[in-house]
């Protein structure tokens, strides 16, 4: 009797560095517009993964994701990246109220042997799709941001890797004391691996102080 075996898509370094780092954009302009940093206005709808997404009109925004998208697939693709991080801060006061973690493993084989690996392109969809609606859903689950805020990224990577000229090294990890955390979905492509996690501020803390 014949059975039914999904299809697999042979998944290359540079394929899986550019799958990566076009999450990581996508990702980063979920964030701002469902966290509101920035107003709903200044993003346009588009479709990507099977969802309605949502992407930057800033051209400000729109260069600096596009430069990190560039720089983020190269370290992948040498498999230097271990994390990236989206920090959401208040705009008077420098304080960080959230921590947006994508933390990478990396099948070191794929990037000394130059092998590749096998999975399915619609896995992978179904598991950043996953990513993506907990990402749109986050007002459910983080509070309110009720000041204005901006927002920085910081890429960790392996110490032998040379800091390009459009980004700053820096001891600042920008953290947050005591942090509240959500556990959020992960997607594989099978040479790299994405785990998500959000840490935010804990304002409970705070009111338990003060009574």
């Amino acid at each position: 009797m014949a059975s039914k075996t999904a299809a697999k898509d042979i998944i290359t370094l540079r394929g899986s560095a550019a799958i990566v780092s076009e999450f990581f954009g996508y990702a980063a302009n979920s964030i701002l517009y469902n966290r509101a940093v920035y107003p709903e206005e200044s993003f346009a709808r588009v479709k990507k993964y099977g969802l309605p997404m949502l992407l930057t009109k800033d051209e400000g925004v729109k260069s600096f994701i596009s430069n990190l998208n560039a720089q983020l697939s190269e370290w992948l693709e040498a498999g230097k990246l271990q994390r990236v991080v989206l920090v959401i801060m208040s705009m008077n006061t420098g304080e960080v109220l959230e921590r947006w973690n994508f933390s990478i493993e990396t099948d070191n084989e794929v990037v000394e042997k130059g092998v590749s690996r096998e999975k399915s392109d619609k896995e992978i969809m179904r598991e950043i799709q996953a990513i993506m609606r907990q990402i749109a859903s986050s007002i459910t689950y983080l509070p309110c941001l009720d000041e204005q805020c901006v927002f920085d990224v910081l890429a960790y990577t392996d110490t032998d890797v040379a800091v390009p000229f459009t980004w700053m090294e820096s001891s600042d990890a920008k953290l947050i004391a005591n942090p509240q955390m959500v556990k959020l979905h992960s997607f594989d492509t099978k040479i790299h691996k994405v785990n998500t996690l959000v840490s935010y501020k804990n304002d409970e803390e705070e009111l338990d102080d003060e009574e």
